[in-house]
């Protein structure tokens, strides 16, 4: 019965599902309504069983299209991966790949890595996407990137993760706290400090909080913020302290008239790691291979001292 399925129908139903919209999804794949409308009856027809409900709501899956979504996701994925192969045996690395990024790690790293890429793969195209690090995690399982750049760790038996470096997380006090004319801190300085952290949706935010845990020091509650420009801010009206990247100090602080002191801490032991992420079952792993190995000789050559190799 199902001979007849074409790999339209089931990208049209997929788009379908994601935009949870007739109208939408037509707009996002530039076709009418009616010849989404026509595509989708198509394979419930072919299929023998109702897809989707039609409502005020817009679409909304049945018990039957949720299962059949699962396995068109699969089918689109390995077609997917079959073409990529093919493109990359005859031609190399190239084609274009849908890359998320953190926004706490991406504006400060990836304009190298872009030059870089550029020079070495011309014929390879990056669309590049910032989100908060859950965000791009659900986003990457859903297939809307390739890969991901982003803090570690990423726990889902779904991923391959290849560690790339690891980043000092320095502090960060008003210019009149008491810690202010410090250039290292300690365990001890953080004591009943009041500690700002990013929203939970990134992973620094726990790492903080498990900090705070073993120093004594107290994550503000009634306050999370959401981008590092916002904790340096609020850090700087004496609100709290925090730990902010290093990459991201190098670009955005100042160490002659900043907003904030830069401290280390531990001696710059105190670090996040940062990796990329794939889905396991991607077809780019040779292209993944040759990204990887760019952004390790753009932090060995341009962030050396800075960050350290994993």
């Amino acid at each position: 019965m199902a001979s007849g399925v074409t790999l339209k129908q089931l990208s049209y139903f997929v788009a379908l599902t994601e935009a949870q919209h007739y109208r939408r999804a037509a707009e996002r794949l530039g076709i009418s309504q009616p010849s989404l409308s026509q595509q989708i009856a198509g394979l419930e027809t072919t299929l023998g069983v109702e897809l989707v409900e039609r409502g005020q709501r817009g679409a909304i899956l049945t018990p039957g299209g949720r299962e059949i979504l699962a396995q068109a996701r699969r089918v689109l994925e390995e077609t997917e991966a079959l073409t990529a192969l093919a493109r990359d045996a005859s031609a190399g690395v190239s084609g274009t790949i849908r890359l998320g990024t953190s926004p706490t790690l991406g504006p400060y790293f990836l304009p190298h890595v872009m030059r870089r890429l550029r020079t070495s793969y011309p014929s390879l195209k990056l669309i590049v996407r910032d989100a908060a690090p859950l965000v791009l995690q659900e986003e990457l399982l859903l297939g809307q990137h390739d890969l991901i750049l982003t803090q570690l760790p990423v726990r889902s038996a779904d991923v391959a993760v290849e560690r790339l470096f690891r980043e000092p997380l320095k502090l960060a006090v008003a210019q009149d706290h008491a810690l202010s004319t410090k250039s290292q801190a300690r365990d001890a300085d953080l004591a009943g400090q009041d500690i700002l952290a990013l929203t939970s949706s990134y992973a620094l935010h726990n790492q903080i909080v498990a900090l705070c845990e073993e120093v004594g020091a107290n994550p503000r509650q009634d306050y999370e913020g959401t981008s590092l420009d916002a904790l340096r801010q609020m850090t700087a009206l004496n609100m709290g302290v925090c730990f902010l990247p290093a990459l991201y100090v190098r670009s955005e602080v100042s160490p002659d008239t900043g907003d904030v002191a830069i401290l280390s801490f531990r001696k710059d032991r105190f670090t996040r790691s940062v990796g990329l992420v794939w889905r396991k079952r991607s077809a780019h792993k040779r292209t993944i291979d040759s990204i990887a190995s760019v952004i390790r000789s753009v932090a060995r050559d341009k962030f050396a001292g800075l960050v350290t190799p994993e």
